[in-house]
Protein backbone atom coordinates (compact mmCIF):
# COMPACT_ATOMS: atom_id res chain seq x y z
CA UNK A 1 0.00 0.00 0.00
CA UNK A 2 1.49 3.60 -0.81
CA UNK A 3 1.61 5.74 2.09
CA UNK A 4 -0.60 8.32 0.69
CA UNK A 5 -3.30 5.90 -1.24
CA UNK A 6 -5.08 8.38 -4.48
CA UNK A 7 -8.43 8.88 -3.24
CA UNK A 8 -10.10 10.29 -0.78
CA UNK A 9 -13.32 9.27 -0.62
CA UNK A 10 -16.10 11.80 1.10
CA UNK A 11 -19.43 10.79 2.43
CA UNK A 12 -21.35 13.31 4.20
CA UNK A 13 -25.58 12.81 5.37
CA UNK A 14 -27.95 15.08 5.61
CA UNK A 15 -31.56 15.76 6.04
CA UNK A 16 -33.53 15.16 2.82
CA UNK A 17 -33.71 17.85 -0.08
CA UNK A 18 -37.39 19.40 -0.26
CA UNK A 19 -38.63 22.07 -2.59
CA UNK A 20 -36.92 24.71 -3.94
CA UNK A 21 -33.50 23.67 -2.06
CA UNK A 22 -30.46 25.52 -2.29
CA UNK A 23 -28.29 23.35 -0.50
CA UNK A 24 -26.61 21.55 -4.05
CA UNK A 25 -25.02 25.02 -5.16
CA UNK A 26 -24.17 25.56 -1.70
CA UNK A 27 -22.46 22.27 -1.16
CA UNK A 28 -20.73 23.19 -4.56
CA UNK A 29 -19.81 26.62 -4.06
CA UNK A 30 -18.30 25.69 -1.18
CA UNK A 31 -15.84 22.77 -2.43
CA UNK A 32 -14.68 24.90 -5.42
CA UNK A 33 -13.50 28.15 -2.54
CA UNK A 34 -12.35 25.36 -0.34
CA UNK A 35 -9.95 24.19 -2.82
CA UNK A 36 -8.27 26.94 -4.19
CA UNK A 37 -8.62 27.00 -8.30
CA UNK A 38 -11.01 23.93 -8.51
CA UNK A 39 -13.83 24.41 -11.37
CA UNK A 40 -16.61 21.54 -11.13
CA UNK A 41 -17.99 22.75 -15.07
CA UNK A 42 -18.11 19.03 -16.32
CA UNK A 43 -19.51 15.85 -15.86
CA UNK A 44 -19.17 12.89 -17.84
CA UNK A 45 -20.71 10.96 -21.30
CA UNK A 46 -21.56 7.25 -20.74
CA UNK A 47 -18.24 6.49 -22.16
CA UNK A 48 -16.66 8.37 -19.98
CA UNK A 49 -15.85 10.93 -21.82
CA UNK A 50 -15.80 14.59 -20.47
CA UNK A 51 -18.79 16.66 -21.35
CA UNK A 52 -18.57 20.57 -20.32
CA UNK A 53 -21.24 22.04 -18.44
CA UNK A 54 -22.35 25.71 -20.39
CA UNK A 55 -25.35 26.16 -18.07
CA UNK A 56 -23.86 24.17 -14.88
CA UNK A 57 -25.40 25.86 -11.76
CA UNK A 58 -29.21 26.30 -13.39
CA UNK A 59 -28.69 22.11 -14.21
CA UNK A 60 -27.87 21.48 -10.34
CA UNK A 61 -30.19 23.96 -8.81
CA UNK A 62 -33.49 22.18 -11.18
CA UNK A 63 -31.89 18.39 -11.77
CA UNK A 64 -33.18 16.39 -8.89
CA UNK A 65 -32.45 12.61 -10.34
CA UNK A 66 -32.78 10.71 -7.51
CA UNK A 67 -33.96 12.92 -5.48
CA UNK A 68 -30.22 14.67 -5.42
CA UNK A 69 -27.93 16.34 -7.48
CA UNK A 70 -25.97 15.17 -10.72
CA UNK A 71 -22.49 14.12 -10.96
CA UNK A 72 -20.03 17.01 -11.73
CA UNK A 73 -16.10 16.78 -11.49
CA UNK A 74 -13.30 18.65 -12.45
CA UNK A 75 -11.84 17.90 -16.57
CA UNK A 76 -8.24 17.00 -14.76
CA UNK A 77 -8.21 12.92 -14.98
CA UNK A 78 -4.30 13.10 -13.34
CA UNK A 79 -6.29 15.07 -10.26
CA UNK A 80 -10.06 13.90 -10.29
CA UNK A 81 -12.37 15.95 -8.12
CA UNK A 82 -15.76 14.62 -8.19
CA UNK A 83 -19.19 15.68 -6.12
CA UNK A 84 -23.30 14.15 -6.49
CA UNK A 85 -25.56 13.48 -4.37
CA UNK A 86 -28.99 11.20 -4.10
CA UNK A 87 -31.71 10.19 -1.49
CA UNK A 88 -31.41 7.25 0.54
CA UNK A 89 -34.96 5.58 1.07
CA UNK A 90 -33.48 4.41 4.58
CA UNK A 91 -33.40 6.32 7.99
CA UNK A 92 -29.79 7.00 9.45
CA UNK A 93 -31.56 5.96 12.67
CA UNK A 94 -34.51 3.69 14.06
CA UNK A 95 -37.31 4.79 12.37
CA UNK A 96 -35.83 7.52 10.40
CA UNK A 97 -37.28 9.41 7.31
CA UNK A 98 -35.21 9.21 4.10
CA UNK A 99 -31.79 11.55 4.15
CA UNK A 100 -29.35 12.84 1.29
CA UNK A 101 -26.17 11.73 0.94
CA UNK A 102 -23.46 13.70 -0.69
CA UNK A 103 -20.35 11.74 -1.81
CA UNK A 104 -17.32 12.93 -3.07
CA UNK A 105 -13.57 12.11 -4.24
CA UNK A 106 -10.34 14.31 -4.30
CA UNK A 107 -6.98 12.94 -5.41
CA UNK A 108 -4.47 12.88 -2.66
CA UNK A 109 -2.06 15.26 -3.57
CA UNK A 110 0.32 17.50 -1.23
CA UNK A 111 -2.19 20.20 -2.18
CA UNK A 112 -5.41 18.60 -1.66
CA UNK A 113 -4.27 16.54 1.57
CA UNK A 114 -3.63 19.97 3.10
CA UNK A 115 -7.25 21.25 2.18
CA UNK A 116 -9.21 18.31 2.44
CA UNK A 117 -10.50 19.42 6.16
CA UNK A 118 -11.89 22.79 4.34
CA UNK A 119 -13.47 20.82 1.91
CA UNK A 120 -15.40 18.43 4.24
CA UNK A 121 -16.32 21.16 6.38
CA UNK A 122 -17.69 23.11 3.53
CA UNK A 123 -19.59 19.81 2.02
CA UNK A 124 -20.86 19.30 5.45
CA UNK A 125 -22.05 22.91 5.95
CA UNK A 126 -23.50 23.52 2.72
CA UNK A 127 -25.36 19.96 3.16
CA UNK A 128 -26.37 21.17 6.89
CA UNK A 129 -25.62 17.45 7.29
CA UNK A 130 -25.73 15.28 10.83
CA UNK A 131 -22.22 14.44 9.90
CA UNK A 132 -19.99 13.04 7.39
CA UNK A 133 -16.25 12.09 7.21
CA UNK A 134 -12.97 11.76 4.40
CA UNK A 135 -11.03 8.49 4.41
CA UNK A 136 -8.65 7.23 2.00
CA UNK A 137 -10.28 4.67 -0.09
CA UNK A 138 -8.27 1.39 1.50
CA UNK A 139 -8.41 2.55 5.23
CA UNK A 140 -12.45 3.31 4.33
CA UNK A 141 -12.93 -0.01 2.68
CA UNK A 142 -11.89 -1.91 6.36
CA UNK A 143 -13.99 1.00 8.16
CA UNK A 144 -16.91 -0.50 6.09
CA UNK A 145 -16.51 -4.15 7.40
CA UNK A 146 -17.26 -2.58 10.90
CA UNK A 147 -20.86 -3.52 9.87
CA UNK A 148 -20.63 -5.66 7.29
CA UNK A 149 -22.24 -8.89 7.83
CA UNK A 150 -20.42 -11.74 7.06
CA UNK A 151 -22.01 -15.29 5.65
CA UNK A 152 -22.25 -16.34 8.72
CA UNK A 153 -23.68 -13.78 10.79
CA UNK A 154 -22.54 -10.58 13.05
CA UNK A 155 -19.75 -8.41 11.55
CA UNK A 156 -16.03 -9.43 11.57
CA UNK A 157 -14.44 -6.14 11.93
CA UNK A 158 -10.34 -6.50 10.91
CA UNK A 159 -7.90 -5.43 13.15
CA UNK A 160 -9.72 -5.68 16.26
CA UNK A 161 -11.96 -3.00 15.49
CA UNK A 162 -15.39 -2.97 17.15
CA UNK A 163 -18.22 -4.06 15.52
CA UNK A 164 -20.51 -1.23 14.57
CA UNK A 165 -24.40 -1.50 14.69
CA UNK A 166 -26.60 -0.64 11.61
CA UNK A 167 -28.80 2.40 10.97
CA UNK A 168 -32.11 0.94 12.44
CA UNK A 169 -30.48 -0.06 15.26
CA UNK A 170 -29.05 3.70 16.35
CA UNK A 171 -31.38 5.67 18.30
CA UNK A 172 -30.57 8.92 16.61
CA UNK A 173 -29.65 10.67 13.11
CA UNK A 174 -27.00 12.65 14.79
CA UNK A 175 -24.97 9.68 15.91
CA UNK A 176 -22.41 9.12 13.68
CA UNK A 177 -22.01 5.44 12.04
CA UNK A 178 -18.70 4.76 12.09
CA UNK A 179 -15.51 7.11 12.17
CA UNK A 180 -13.07 8.60 9.35
CA UNK A 181 -9.98 9.70 9.05
CA UNK A 182 -11.40 13.85 8.69
CA UNK A 183 -14.86 13.44 10.79
CA UNK A 184 -17.68 16.12 10.40
CA UNK A 185 -19.55 16.36 13.37
CA UNK A 186 -22.58 19.22 13.25
CA UNK A 187 -23.27 20.69 16.47
CA UNK A 188 -25.50 18.25 16.86
CA UNK A 189 -23.95 15.39 16.06
CA UNK A 190 -21.20 16.09 19.07
CA UNK A 191 -23.85 16.96 21.51
CA UNK A 192 -24.98 13.53 20.95
CA UNK A 193 -20.97 11.79 21.42
CA UNK A 194 -19.97 14.60 23.94
CA UNK A 195 -17.36 15.99 22.22
CA UNK A 196 -15.77 17.95 22.96
CA UNK A 197 -14.00 17.30 26.91
CA UNK A 198 -11.38 19.21 27.04
CA UNK A 199 -9.55 16.99 29.99
CA UNK A 200 -10.14 13.91 27.31
CA UNK A 201 -9.93 15.46 24.51
CA UNK A 202 -7.08 18.01 24.23
CA UNK A 203 -5.09 15.27 21.53
CA UNK A 204 -7.96 15.56 18.86
CA UNK A 205 -8.74 19.09 19.96
CA UNK A 206 -5.28 20.22 18.53
CA UNK A 207 -6.33 18.65 14.95
CA UNK A 208 -9.74 19.85 15.28
CA UNK A 209 -11.45 22.97 13.75
CA UNK A 210 -15.03 24.43 14.41
CA UNK A 211 -17.52 24.90 11.69
CA UNK A 212 -19.40 27.98 10.87
CA UNK A 213 -22.33 26.20 12.37
CA UNK A 214 -20.89 25.44 15.94
CA UNK A 215 -19.68 22.20 14.42
CA UNK A 216 -16.48 20.46 14.11
CA UNK A 217 -14.10 18.80 11.36
CA UNK A 218 -11.86 16.20 13.57
CA UNK A 219 -8.62 15.07 12.48
CA UNK A 220 -7.78 11.56 13.46
CA UNK A 221 -3.90 11.60 12.53
CA UNK A 222 -1.71 14.08 10.69
CA UNK A 223 -1.40 12.04 7.69
CA UNK A 224 -4.52 10.57 5.71
CA UNK A 225 -4.99 7.11 7.80
CA UNK A 226 -3.33 4.38 6.38
CA UNK A 227 -4.31 1.70 8.71
CA UNK A 228 -1.01 -0.44 7.83
CA UNK A 229 0.76 2.29 10.35
CA UNK A 230 0.34 0.73 13.58
CA UNK A 231 -0.04 4.64 15.40
CA UNK A 232 -2.55 5.10 12.86
CA UNK A 233 -4.64 1.70 13.98
CA UNK A 234 -3.93 2.82 17.19
CA UNK A 235 -5.45 6.35 17.45
CA UNK A 236 -8.15 4.88 15.42
CA UNK A 237 -8.91 2.15 18.07
CA UNK A 238 -8.48 5.07 20.92
CA UNK A 239 -11.23 6.89 19.49
CA UNK A 240 -13.97 4.51 19.41
CA UNK A 241 -12.76 3.68 22.30
CA UNK A 242 -13.68 7.92 23.55
CA UNK A 243 -16.68 7.81 21.78
CA UNK A 244 -19.10 4.57 22.69
CA UNK A 245 -22.22 6.35 21.18
CA UNK A 246 -20.17 6.18 17.38
CA UNK A 247 -21.86 2.89 16.02
CA UNK A 248 -24.83 2.89 18.52
CA UNK A 249 -22.31 0.90 20.81
CA UNK A 250 -23.17 2.60 24.19
CA UNK A 251 -27.10 1.58 23.52
CA UNK A 252 -28.93 -0.61 25.73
Amino acid sequence: MSVFPDELGIIVYAPALGGDDKRPLAIVHGMESALGGLRLDWTYSEKEAFVALRHRDEWIATDRTDNGFPFICNDDRSRPVTITGWENPNGLAAGGAPHLEVHGSLHLDAATISAAAGVLAAIGEGARGFWGHATPFNAGAEIAEQTTSTSAGPPSPPRGLPALKLSRDIRSPEIPHRLGWLNYWSAAAARAIGFPDLARDADLLSRARRTASGGWVVQLTHAPLDLDDPAHLDALKRAYERFPEIGGRSAP
